[in-house]
């Protein structure tokens, strides 16, 4: 199993089994889908949206506050809000 990108993480929750190989306790896998079966009835307002909090969320990990309010500005999505910058670069 690789251990990169997305997917990984879905097929090591499919398999109930963690990326090093250790089992994934069943409580945590239970919680865990309750919750998605749960978030997967949520209407949705837009992919725009969705996609923004995505890179957001993402993007916080891997660029500076400046460089991803840049990329945000110049892909055409509104820059970092307060709360968003508090929370990720607080």
């Amino acid at each position: 199993m690789t251990n990169s990108g997305p997917e990984s993480i879905d097929q090591a929750i499919k398999s109930g089994l963690d990326l090093d190989g250790s089992k994934i306790p069943q409580e945590m896998l239970d919680l865990y889908n309750q919750v998605m079966d749960i978030e997967s009835k949520r209407q949705r307002s837009g992919v725009t949206k969705s996609m923004r909090n995505r890179v957001v969320r993402t993007g916080a990990k891997h660029y500076t506050q400046t460089q991803l309010n840049e990329m945000l500005t110049k892909a055409g999505w509104e820059c970092l809000k307060n709360k968003e910058i508090d929370f990720f670069y607080g």
